[in-house]
């Protein structure tokens, strides 16, 4: 087979698109390359769970269609430039460029940690200010967008599909919107391409005076620059269909209307915290270091896992420490698979119910029951296991390093009181075995004796 040519023997590949509200079969607009773009963070603050579920849910899409075609260009974006960043920056006394630079260094920090591959391409707005500026010109020669007053905006009037990605009446989406009341607006509903900039604010030179872009174009210019004007998935948080990706649509097309702009949208569902919306108000804000602390990553992973991304997902402490559990069975099995095992692909199993629009609950469901074989004796369900397990980013570790993970005690301290008690057994000091076993036991570490002698874990 050659490898410009998708794997016909995979399962077909389902997925909800946002734009017509129904689950369908994805088509790639090119099989020897699927482009997917996805909105990335502003780069202001730590990313917390919220965002991290977004980022989750294009990691394992990613992960499926990399499985299924022979290549797939991933983009992701930095936003660079923005309001936020500018009032954050001034709040810290410092300069935008440092409060920038570690905030992308801590992005991208956290995301490893929770097995987060990194995107192919990952573009930076203020690097793709051009584009925009080229973007804008466009639009205002087509006469879907106007000067006022150093401002450019997108006249929404002269798009007559506007609102159809998200669903929505004009009327509905001034509703929804915090509109800006503007007097240089023609329209209430207009959005802006490009803002001017005081001597305080980051700014570059164009035909409409020193500014910056608006929010809407960055992500038009640059999935244009990297994918094209046709891609084949835009994918996002659900709380980006409106105004965000409803605008990058509307300009897009605008700009390219012979283009497709994105031929599939998918949005996961939002995440609450001990069944309210996170909020700092509410004191339930958590941002993936906060997790971090006290939590393995893989846990934190599956915990994200175990509902299906357009599911709303309840985060809670309880479901962490099941998400552990669940790890510590998996790892079990895995315990019984034969070192010189070679890799075996995904099982059709797991593939096949994420193909069925990332039905990852399921894909857990049949780990588990390889797991279950697993742990009868069969190594070749232990290697599936681990196989699965890769296809989702999870079972990273061996099992020896899951146990004995985030134990509090140097391990060669705990080799030598292994090795005291095992003395001491032999002496027939049972007190002081006892004794040495329960001091572990309470920092943590479970003696399990064996066969082969005596192993520690973490508990």
């Amino acid at each position: 087979m050659s490898d410009t040519q998708p794997r016909l023997h995979l399962p077909s590949l389902h997925l909800h698109d946002s734009r017509t509200r129904s689950t369908v079969p994805f088509v790639p607009l090119a099989p020897d390359n699927v482009r997917v773009y996805y909105c990335g963070p502003t780069v202001y603050d730590l990313a917390h769970i919220g965002n991290l579920r977004a980022m989750l849910t294009a990691d394992v899409l990613v992960r499926l269609l990399r499985h299924l075609y022979p290549r797939v260009t991933y983009v992701r974006n930095i936003t660079d430039v923005d309001d936020k960043i500018n009032a954050r920056a001034h709040a810290n006394g410092e300069s935008i460029a440092d409060l920038t630079a570690r905030t992308i260094r801590d992005f991208h920090e956290d995301l490893a940690a929770v097995s987060i591959l990194p995107p192919d391409v990952e573009p930076r707005a203020t690097h793709h200010i051009g584009e925009m500026q080229d973007m804008i010109r466009s639009l205002i020669e087509s006469g879907h967008a106007y000067e006022a007053e150093g401002h450019v905006l997108f006249a929404v009037g002269t798009y007559p599909s506007y609102g159809a990605l998200s669903g929505r009446t004009p009327d509905d989406l001034l509703a929804g919107a915090r509109v800006e009341v503007a007097p240089y607006k023609r329209d209430p509903g207009d959005f802006v391409l490009w803002k001017p900039s005081d001597d305080q604010t980051p700014g570059w030179d164009s035909p409409w005076g020193r500014g910056r872009p608006g929010w809407h174009i960055e992500c038009s210019a640059m999935s244009q620059r990297y994918l094209g004007e046709s891609f084949d998935i835009h994918g996002g948080g659900s709380d980006l269909l409106f105004p965000h990706h409803e605008n990058e649509r509307a300009q897009s097309m605008c700009c390219h209307p012979h283009g497709r702009f994105a031929n599939h949208w998918v949005h996961n569902a939002m995440l609450l915290v001990n069944g309210e919306k996170m909020s700092k108000s509410l004191g339930n804000f958590l941002t993936v270091r906060d997790v971090l602390r006290d939590t393995p990553a893989e846990a934190l992973r599956l915990l994200l896992l175990r509902a299906q991304y357009r599911s709303v997902l309840n985060f809670t402490r309880e479901g962490l420490d099941e998400a552990r559990q669940m790890l510590d069975r998996f790892y079990r099995a895995l315990e019984n698979l034969d070192p010189m095992q070679a890799p075996v692909p995904a099982p059709d199993s797991v593939v096949r119910v994420l193909c069925d629009d990332l039905n990852t609950p399921r894909a857990l469901a049949e780990m588990h029951a390889l797991a279950d074989t697993a742990m009868a004796g069969d190594s070749s369900a232990a290697a599936q296991l681990k196989a699965a397990g890769n296809l989702l980013g999870l079972l990273q570790d061996t099992p020896e390093a899951w146990f004995r993970g985030g134990a509090k005690v140097d391990p060669a301290q705990i080799e030598r009181l292994i090795e005291e008690r095992l003395a001491a057994r032999k002496a027939r000091d049972f007190a002081r075995a006892d004794e040495i076993r329960n001091a572990l036991a309470a920092q943590g570490i479970v003696l399990e004796d064996g066969p082969q002698g005596t192993t520690w874990r973490q508990a």
